[in-house]
């Protein structure tokens, strides 16, 4: 009995529409996953790199960025702002961000730096409620990795503008520079050091999450290319099903 292949237009454009949509989002992962990558090994390197004191020379936030950096200057305690759905451990919680004035501005005029001073759990009854922390007073010195911005979360609408005390589910640089009225390095800090406040400071790695898009991109993959056997296959089966139907039986 011979086989055929039957034609079927509809199946091949779903098919189609399948193969090139999972190829195009695996290679979308693997992208993801080759970006991390590359910053997980900047990361290591430069972990290795001694702390850099502001004002050494290194402005560049490529030459700068996941590097540790020492700051002597003094917190700002009337603009706190909080980034909201930032857990911590499965925990809901914020990230504490307060500006930081540098001690090097008495010479090169009001300079600072934004700082992500640490971790705080969320009131599950009242999310607008924050647990009190201590902010300290005066000149201190702090070290923290420097980082290009906070992250980014899914955010509906456009958020209001900056202001002391809000919540928020992303900030930009500019856009607090903006609202605050202070000259901003165009670079952010993590803080890593202690400062008796009982905030956390465990702060997830920017590479975080490389396997994970590696196996999203296998399984597109794995879609494509079942998407095209089923095809095949369906298109053989249904074939030789025509051919051992009688002729008065077969469609046409």
């Amino acid at each position: 009995m011979p086989i055929r292949f039957r034609f079927r237009l509809i199946p091949f454009v779903v098919t189609v529409l399948l193969v090139v949509l999972g190829i195009a989002l695996a290679q979308w992962q693997t992208r993801r996953g080759d970006q991390k990558q590359a910053i997980e090994t900047k990361l290591l390197q430069r972990e290795a790199d001694a702390t850099v004191k502001f004002g050494d020379g290194l402005q560049d936030i490529d030459q700068l960025e996941y590097r540790h950096m020492a700051l002597r200057g003094e917190f700002i305690a009337g603009w706190p702002v909080y980034l909201d759905n930032r857990p911590l451990n499965g925990v809901a919680g914020f990230y504490v961000l307060m500006p930081f004035k540098l001690a090097a501005s008495d010479t090169m005029g009001d300079s600072y730096i934004l700082v992500a001073r640490g971790w705080l759990p969320r009131d599950p009854a009242d999310r607008s409620k924050l647990p009190s922390y201590p902010t300290p007073a005066g000149m201190i010195e702090i070290e923290g990795l420097v980082r290009r911005d906070f992250g980014h979360v899914l955010q509906l609408g456009d958020a209001a503008p900056p202001q002391p005390q809000a919540i928020m589910q992303n900030l930009g640089i500019n856009e607090f520079a903006a609202a605050s009225k202070l000259k901003l390095q165009p670079f952010v800090i993590e803080q890593t050091s202690n400062t008796e406040d009982h905030l956390l400071r465990d702060w997830p790695r920017p590479s975080l999450g490389i396997e994970k898009h590696r196996g999203y991109a296998f399984q597109w993959y794995a879609l494509a290319v079942m998407a095209f056997i089923f095809f095949v296959v369906t298109g053989f089966r249904r074939g030789s099903e025509n051919t051992s139907k009688p002729a008065a039986q077969r469609p046409g």
